[in-house]
């Protein structure tokens, strides 16, 4: 049986930032640590956007970056320059690739391309089984999500963030590659809340996704038809090549994931609910956390006391309320944010970093019947 001080499960943004952050801390020069996960990540299995002011940790495998972004919707199609904040895009095997490199040069670190079978918690220590080996460790990083146990409640709504992304390749220059389409409403809404994103990487190169807010996912047919449907009616092309797919489900929830936190194991990522719950956005979070979690270590608190609701868990809680009863809602809402805030507030706010008076400035924006019978339904 094998032992260390530290195991993560899962090598994934969470568990790969936050091996990197051990790593790198001397607090933890002493501590054994294995990292594990089934997959040898070696495959661009996805693709992380965030937006960010200045330079990032990052910048060095940013795949683009855009300093304007566009926002469409039923009443307005408008360009908004971002600065100080630039839009970035990170491809997975770019970050998987720096990180192991990362994770390579700390000795008490271990990887190992190993599929978890499972996982035993006494109030000592945990023991991970997989096919070939067994490993104990005193604290434990779980990665693993599970999406039935947020069902199984009613207490919070689950929506998803699911959608289908298209790489493709034009023979004409199409693209504008300085402006990011980051939500375009224009499309049919059919009772849910769908846009396109649209990423130009060149004038010939682009992501192109298909996503909605909402509680079920659709046929695999439904996202690509929408994609070809926008591919030739907005952009006016009917020649391309579709080099990369991606597709995704992301769970949007204020389901509190804290509570299974013990003092010897910790969720991180998805699981650990670091996923941005009103926008499905997880990579700059998940940096967020992170640096709270190293922190939380090296203080020495208790694992289970990780992870606070405030008052942004309360107005995600709101939005999500308001998408679960009236789905078809998602377009105006944001429509009216970009209509009558600059995103620099919108990005401050979905940062969590704004003030009480940025809080009010943000929501007034915003038509507050909705928001007030959630409100009340939460209340009473």
């Amino acid at each position: 049986m094998n032992s260390f001080d530290y195991i993560i499960i899962g090598a994934g943004a969470a568990g790969l930032s936050l091996a990197n952050a051990m790593g790198k801390d001397s607090f933890f020069s002493k501590k054994s640590i294995l990292l594990l996960d089934k997959n040898a990540k070696q495959t661009n299995d996805r693709t992380w956007c965030f937006w960010e002011k200045g330079e990032g940790d990052f910048d060095d495998i940013l795949h683009k970056k855009w300093s304007s972004i566009q926002f469409a919707g039923q009443q307005i199609d408008q360009r908004y320059p971002i600065a100080p904040y630039e839009y970035k895009m990170i491809q997975g095997l770019d970050f998987y690739a720096y990180m192991f490199k990362k994770l390579d040069e700390y000795p008490n670190i271990t990887f190992l391309n190993e599929e978890v079978i499972s996982v035993i918690n006494t109030a000592t220590v945990n023991t991970v089984k997989t096919a070939n080996n067994t490993f104990i460790a005193a604290t434990l990083f779980n990665s693993i999500f599970d999406y039935k146990e947020a069902l199984q409640q009613q207490k919070y709504p689950v929506l998803q963030q699911h959608f289908i992304g298209w790489f493709i390749k034009t023979e004409q220059p199409v693209f504008d590659p300085k402006v990011a389409t980051f939500m375009d409403f224009s499309i049919p809404q059919r009772g849910n809340t769908r846009f396109m994103y649209l990423l130009p990487t060149t004038a010939h190169e682009a992501l192109i996704e298909y996503t909605l807010f909402s509680e079920h996912l659709l046929k695999a047919s439904e996202y690509e038809e929408a994609i070809k449907k926008y591919i030739s009616q907005k952009i006016g092309v009917d020649n391309y090549e579709i080099v990369e797919k991606e597709q995704g489900s992301i769970p949007m929830t204020s389901y509190n994931f804290t509570s299974k936190n013990t003092s010897k194991q910790i969720f991180i990522g998805t699981a650990g609910g670091w996923t941005k719950a009103s926008t499905g956005y997880t990579f700059k979070s998940t940096q967020k956390k992170v640096t709270l979690l190293i922190q939380h270590l090296k203080d020495q608190k208790p694992l289970q006391n990780f992870g606070r609701r405030d008052k942004f868990w309360f107005y995600d809680l709101l939005l999500l309320d308001i998408l679960h009863r009236r789905n078809d809602l998602g377009q105006s809402i944001f429509e009216a944010l970009f209509k009558n805030r600059k995103p620099q507030l919108i990005f401050k706010f979905l940062d969590e970093e704004t003030n009480l008076l940025e809080d009010v400035k943000f929501i007034s924006a915003l038509s507050p019947m909705p928001f007030i019978k959630a409100l009340l339904r939460r209340i009473f």
